[in-house]
């Protein structure tokens, strides 16, 4: 198993970020190339449609079977998707058009006459406050289409929908349950895919995430994040953002709830960071820097909801298990939190508690991650 030399990095009020931070305003974030560690259909390729009335027998349009290419635009669909300096600008950005947008000013407006779908097959507080609250605040106009608006895959297929509304809309944002939707999405969208959440991946999430730990932490890299509970798609998309950043990464989760294992073994090969899979939480925990929680059943697993509570005795985050991770430890949880059940009333509530700023997060991460989807 690969690994790195954590150690604990000194207390700052300063944020550190990447050495390289571009310019807000005049400098484009680089279009570094990307690698790609989850497989995912290929998108033919074909000359944007311009829509123009002519009087004259112009040729016709060029075929929109699978639409036209991308051209200078991303999907967002995986963190190890991204090589290292492409995630780490696109976290500067994050706290750069958050300090613009703290800031009161409201003549950043990148978005301007851009507006974008947002599929919604599991709906979300966060997820569509904070996609389209951000989107607005930047220019732009979403428009929300919940789980009986489209029906994707049951009344339209999948490929027509992303075509459809790639002819109305300037990008495409979808939490959805099978990650094959959001990867057929993308496949046949002309216009960049935003992963809002799939059963297997939650990346805005842990964008979110990483700029809040920079922010109280200091940095990323060389940091302990230790998640207790269930192997899920949080868990997952951390494993793939420790493919990319070196940190020290564990997951303390009950027998039969590890993560899935191939997911592992990539973060694991890519030999960047040290990952550990345990099911002794008090054991994890010390020196942690971060001590992360979800609730043990997600949305469609509700009727697991009983036993899970029962194999999952010994995994809450209380406060006794912060006192082993050591004082300087923060508590993170994605929301919502089930108080009394995986963590603590008092933790969520305790001043090394971050899940709010953690939570407001979310719209600044999305924010760049869209500026740089949309090459802006």
């Amino acid at each position: 198993m690969a690994s790195i030399s954590c150690h604990r990095p000194v207390p700052s009020n300063k944020v550190s970020l990447s050495s390289s931070s571009s310019a807000l305003f005049t400098t484009p974030l680089s279009r570094s190339s990307l690698f790609s560690t989850v497989s995912v259909p290929s998108r033919a390729s074909c000359g944007r449609i311009s829509c123009r009335i002519s009087s004259t027998s112009a040729p016709p349009p060029p075929s929109s079977v699978n639409g036209p290419a991308k051209a200078g635009m991303k999907d967002f669909l995986h963190i190890s998707d991204f090589d290292k300096a492409t995630i780490m600008k696109i976290l500067d950005r994050a706290a750069e058009v958050k300090a613009v947008i703290k800031s009161g000013d409201r003549t950043f407006l990148p978005f301007k006459g851009k507006t974008m779908a947002m599929i919604f097959a599991k709906p979300s507080m966060r997820t569509r406050v904070s996609f389209e609250t951000g989107f607005f605040l930047l220019g732009g106009h979403a428009i929300y289409l919940g789980p009986n608006d489209i029906q994707m895959g049951k009344r339209e297929e999948t490929r027509d929908v992303a075509r459809v509304l790639s002819r109305y809309n300037d990008i495409i944002m979808a939490r959805v349950f099978a990650h094959q939707d959001i990867l057929d999405l993308a496949k046949h969208a002309t216009v960049p895919v935003i992963n809002g959440l799939t059963d297997y991946n939650h990346p805005c999430q842990i964008m979110a995430d990483a700029l809040t730990i920079i922010e109280h932490v200091g940095r990323l890299e060389g940091t302990k994040v230790v998640y207790v509970g269930d192997g899920n798609n949080i868990v997952h998309s951390w494993l793939l953002l420790a493919a990319v950043i070196p940190f020290h990464f564990v997951c303390a989760c009950p027998k039969g709830f590890e993560p899935d294992a191939k997911t592992v073994l990539k973060a694991q090969q890519a030999g960047i960071s040290k990952i550990e899979i345990t099911n002794d939480p008090q054991e994890a925990v010390r020196g942690a820097d971060v001590v992360y929680s979800d609730v043990w059943a997600s949305m469609g697993q509700k009727e697991e909801a009983a036993h899970r509570r029962q194999v999952f005795q010994g995994f809450q985050v209380d406060e006794n298990l912060m006192k082993l991770a050591g004082p300087k430890a923060y508590f993170m949880h994605c929301l919502p939190a089930e108080r009394g059940v995986e963590v603590t009333d008092g933790v969520v509530e305790a001043p090394n508690s971050i899940v709010f700023p953690q939570a407001e997060n979310r719209m600044h991460a999305q924010n760049a991650i869209m500026l740089h989807a949309l090459g802006l």
